[in-house]
């Protein structure tokens, strides 16, 4: 092992193996026995360390709360990119047909077009009884209801295209409806349990963690637990719940603890939040605590396991 680090060169290659801590017993006997004797080394291995300690103090930045959103619409617009590339031979465009005539696509898109017209004639209905109920009503607030059930009626039109990419876009516009709209709501419940596409599904469920607050989104959250069978959506349910405090959640977790093949990462998180919201409950018993102090307590356990 000595003759590795027998010459200059073959030392200043190993300086930050060393002080990354990569080297064996050995490697580091012959590297400082030639420290010991070189003062252009020893002149070389200081030029490292301070560039290792100023590497090492740079401030990490944090991420966007928009960075999950883009990477997943990211993600989505390149799969479809490729599947455009496929679509030029004759076995694409045979496959492409099939995908589309699938009944459960030909359903969700009927119901979609009759939520559609039903949405507009509710809408012209609505703005015509606001103006014959008051003329001097200004013009902008009668035509609200109507604007805000066709923005509804797209939504769900486009929650039922076979696009991953627009059903995301869906998904975007149902950020902005969902906090008034319980039918909004339930169709993004609906998406995080059915959707094939489990870029979709996450978008839905980081819309919906945003609705903690509404009793009706905390308890569809509950029961989506045993609907879900990819690891990706299972991991980020349990930190949801976790961020959540959903203690009502630990049931089904244990349930998804029992399932056959279980992804040993998805497992090993569920098990981690289990015992997180049973803890939160013991500490609730012995000392009470408001509703920030808990979600303040959650996060900064979190920050320390991404950390670690």
């Amino acid at each position: 092992m000595e003759a590795k680090f027998g010459n200059c060169e073959s030392v200043q290659e190993g300086l930050m193996d060393l002080l990354a801590n990569e080297l064996s017993a050995q490697e580091q006997q012959a590297m400082h026995t030639h420290l010991a004797h070189c003062p252009a080394c020893q002149h070389e291995l200081q030029a490292v360390q301070q560039l290792w300690h100023t590497m090492g103090n740079l401030p990490v930045p944090e991420p966007s709360e928009q960075l999950r959103p883009r990477f997943y619409s990211m993600l989505a617009e390149f799969q479809a990119a490729e599947l455009q590339k496929k679509r030029w031979s004759l076995a694409g465009l045979v496959q492409q047909l099939q995908e589309w005539w699938q009944p459960d696509y030909a359903t969700r898109l009927a119901y979609s077009m009759v939520l559609l017209v039903v949405g507009l004639a509710a809408g012209y209905g609505l703005r015509g009884r606001g103006e014959a109920a008051d003329s001097q009503q200004p013009l902008a607030v009668t035509e609200a209801p109507a604007n805000g059930n066709v923005q509804q009626a797209q939504m769900l039109t486009l929650l039922a295209n076979p696009s991953a990419v627009q059903r995301l876009r869906a998904v975007s516009y149902a950020e902005e409806l969902a906090p008034s709209n319980d039918r909004v709501v339930a169709a993004l419940l609906s998406t995080l349990n059915q959707d094939p596409n489990v870029n979709v599904r996450l978008a839905s469920l980081e819309v919906l963690s945003g609705l903690s607050q509404d009793p009706t989104v905390r308890q569809g959250l509950v029961r989506s637990l045993a609907q879900q069978e990819s690891p990706l959506v299972q991991s980020a349910m349990a930190d949801v719940m976790v961020q959540l405090q959903e203690r009502r959640s630990v049931r089904p977790l244990r349930k998804l603890l029992q399932q056959e093949n279980l992804n040993e990462q998805v497992k090993t998180k569920i098990e981690q939040s289990i015992q997180s919201l049973s803890t939160e409950r013991s500490s609730d018993h012995s000392t009470p605590s408001t509703y920030d102090e808990t979600n303040h307590h959650i996060r900064t356990n979190l920050d320390t396991t991404v950390a670690a």
